[in-house]
């Protein structure tokens, strides 16, 4: 299991993430991404020259809500050169933006709000995954602990039916060991994880970034393989 961690909070960039790059890289992270609210485009640019200088993948999580504010976001991603985006419904807009889907990963299902919540059925998700996987797409980005209508693991093994061997990421509300655990024995690939860490609810035992990220790399070297 890889875990992206997500410079972010509520769903927002922080405002100093370009301080946490090196802290983070230091501890063993190699996944680094955030959100395209929250902070300035410059401070972006910063943040994206530290993770290239660790040799880290670096992602765009796109959360803007209307076609003209993602297509903003998406094309804010190429202008950025990040290696992975994430996030959004709109195929067409993104190949227009990104000049191709090879590293487009987008929401299957019906997301909505901010903070997004996720609506669909398992079977939603599987032909949704499925219609990615046709258009090209790199994989998907799953809100599974943002579900409003089905139990998350459900749509986790629905999204891993339909995507076959692409890579199939998890992101919002993972909060937990047991939850990465059975992320992975359902097929995940790949988590994200950034309020949890800033909020301390991962560990909360422990009060130190340090501390958290820790937990989590543990807990993905202790997650088991997905259930035959």
């Amino acid at each position: 299991m890889d875990f992206i961690f997500m410079l972010t909070r509520r769903d927002r960039t922080i405002d100093d993430a370009e301080d946490l790059v090196d802290a983070v890289a230091d501890l063993g992270v190699r996944h680094i991404g955030f959100k395209d609210v929250g902070v300035a485009k410059p401070v972006l640019e910063r943040v994206v020259a530290r993770i290239r200088a660790r040799a880290a993948v670096c992602y765009l999580e796109v959360v803007s809500t209307t076609s003209e504010s993602v297509a903003e976001s998406l094309a804010a991603g190429r202008a950025l050169g990040v290696d992975r985006i994430l996030g959004g419904t709109d195929c067409d807009a993104a190949e227009r933006a990104l000049g191709g889907l090879d590293r487009y990963f987008p929401f299957p299902g019906r997301p909505s709000g901010h903070p997004t919540r996720l609506g669909g059925t398992p079977a939603d998700i599987e032909r949704d995954a499925k219609a990615a996987c046709a258009r090209g797409c790199a994989g998907v980005d799953l809100l599974a602990y943002r579900a409003t209508d089905a139990d998350p693991l459900a749509l986790v093994r629905a999204a891993r039916r339909g995507l076959g061997e692409r890579p199939l990421i998890v992101a919002g509300s993972v909060q937990s060991a047991a939850q990465i655990h059975a992320l992975a024995a359902a097929g995940a690939d790949a988590f994200t994880i950034g309020s949890a860490v800033f909020d301390g609810t991962f560990s909360p035992t422990k009060g130190s970034l340090r501390g958290q990220i820790l937990d989590i790399l543990d807990a993905c070297r202790s997650a088991p393989a997905m259930a035959g």
